[in-house]
């Protein structure tokens, strides 16, 4: 299915807006939470680590031992977001796109308290099991709450929708940067409150789980429920009658063409999925790749590299974040408005640039140190405008329901393989090249839009059934020719 005339009068329902803004709130921001609320306390919460040793073990940690200890505690978040990725699929399949949030909650929940009482206990394991936990969490959203958005969304509004998952996960960032602030919870007495308060949003905005929708196509394709399937459309799409029927012949037709569902092993190793999985993973294995939470993790000491004071430095790091959502909540305007290949281009070609700007224009004198960090709010900006939402809805355009579980599953670890690659050594390089390390970003990005400018086709207003064949030959496709 194409775009047609029906674009035009496809609405928004209540009951999706609702449930849109619920799973966005309760689900994505806690994810973005847990990435921002680390920067600013580091310091006060390394002084604790080395206060637990001492008391708990009668150890005391020397430097070198801190900043292994510490880039664990950073470092086990994004490896709990790779195991969790790979759970996702088999989660989505058996139990459904609906019961795989609940789990995400649960799990939320659990890390919350283990981050609340671990100053109580004097435990540095529990906070060091706290941010495992919330970790799988992380990767259980990342891969399975674009793909239920996506399935609850016409054809007309799947961008739209899909993209409130990056845009609250950007928010939790900010919110996660506010909240760690010192003049909030970050002090001495309440970082541990500023680590586990995410949990009030979470009870919050998914206390009506019980009245969320199942995906429609999980209901009719997967589980064959078909008028389950037929009911959850009439509720999401109200009085729409002609687009509640094409959207069931649509599901129809692809039952009839993908009858069971893909294991990820199955996926993995069939030719016609080796491009579309490429595509996937690239792009969001070459987002984390691209420095973008380099600039998250560790802008704090960037900053303060480029002469700013440390309290400056947090506020600018503050600024980052707050940049970073007002460009995002401007992303599904864009995404109804352009076509995804063209905002995917510009965007990570500037991105580059301005990558490569930071590199020239850093260390080599004061005033133009404060000018790279101009560059740094520009990479920002232009990162958002196609690089930072697009990579964590594709999956769903590019794979049909049967495969799209275990597509978003191994986009997912990418992006926390990679997340947890530039976690791991980027202070290492930083130290050692400066502000040459953004280099391999800028090349990266490079690399990523010759990737994109050959071999993405357009998926904007077309449904999977059409898409997927323009890039099952492989590297043999001509996805542009068809």
């Amino acid at each position: 299915m194409t775009k047609n005339s029906n674009s035009e009068r496809v609405k928004w329902g209540k009951y999706l807006v609702l449930v849109s803004i619920a799973t966005t709130i309760g689900a994505a921001v806690p994810v973005g939470y847990n990435i921002g609320v680390i920067n600013a306390p580091a310091t006060i919460i390394q002084d604790w680590c080395v206060e637990s040793f001492r008391d708990s073990y009668d150890v005391q940690l020397s430097a070198s031992d801190l900043n292994l200890l510490w880039s664990g505690i950073v470092s086990v978040f994004l490896v709990g977001g790779a195991v969790g990725s790979l759970g996702g699929a088999w989660l989505a399949d058996h139990f459904g796109r609906k019961r795989s949030l609940l789990a995400c909650t649960f799990l939320f929940i659990v890390s919350a308290i283990l981050f609340f009482f671990c100053r109580m206990a004097n435990s540095v394991v529990m906070l060091i099991f706290g941010r495992l936990i919330v970790g799988l969490a992380a990767g259980l959203t990342t891969s399975t709450l674009p793909m239920y958005m996506a399935e609850l969304s016409p054809l007309q509004l799947r961008g739209t929708l899909a993209v409130l998952s990056p845009m609250g996960l950007i928010g939790g960032v900010a919110i996660g940067q506010i909240g760690s602030l010192e003049e909030v919870f970050g002090s001495v007495d309440l970082w541990h409150v500023a680590l586990s308060v995410y949990a009030v949003i979470v009870f919050v905005f998914m206390l009506p789980y019980y009245w969320f929708p199942e995906s429609p196509k999980y209901l009719y394709i997967v589980v064959k429920d078909h008028e389950a399937a037929k009911n959850q459309l009439i509720q999401l799409r109200g009085s729409q009658l002609e687009l509640i029927n094409e959207e069931l012949q649509s599901m129809e037709n692809e039952a009839i063409v993908h009858s069971e569902t893909r294991s990820l092993l199955s996926v993995i190793r069939d030719r016609k999925f080796q491009l579309p999985l490429i595509l996937v993973c690239a792009l969001l294995g070459g987002q984390q790749l691209s420095g973008l939470n380099a600039v998250f993790f560790y802008s704090v000491s960037m900053f303060e590299r480029s002469g700013l004071s440390s309290t400056n430095a947090k506020w600018a790091n503050l600024g980052t974040g707050v940049i970073n959502f007002l460009v995002a909540s401007f992303t599904p305007y864009l995404m109804a408005a352009i076509n995804r290949r063209p905002l995917l281009l510009f965007s990570i070609f500037a991105t580059g640039t301005m990558l490569v700007i930071v590199t020239s224009l850093i260390d080599l004198a004061s005033w133009l140190a404060y000018a790279s960090i101009v560059s740094v709010f520009g990479f920002i900006v232009t990162l958002q405008l196609g690089l930072g939402p697009i990579p964590y809805f594709i999956g769903t355009e590019l794979f049909e329901s049967s495969s799209r579980p275990a597509a978003m599953s191994l986009g997912s670890m990418s992006l926390w393989a990679c997340n947890f690659i530039v976690a791991m050594a980027f202070p290492s390089l930083q130290e050692a090249w400066g502000a040459f390390v953004f280099l391999p970003f800028a090349v990266i990005c490079f690399c990523l839009a010759v990737l994109i400018k050959f071999y993405l086709p357009e998926t904007r207003n077309h449904d999977s059934s059409v898409v997927a064949p323009l890039v099952a030959d492989g590297f043999k496709s001509r996805p542009l020719n068809r």
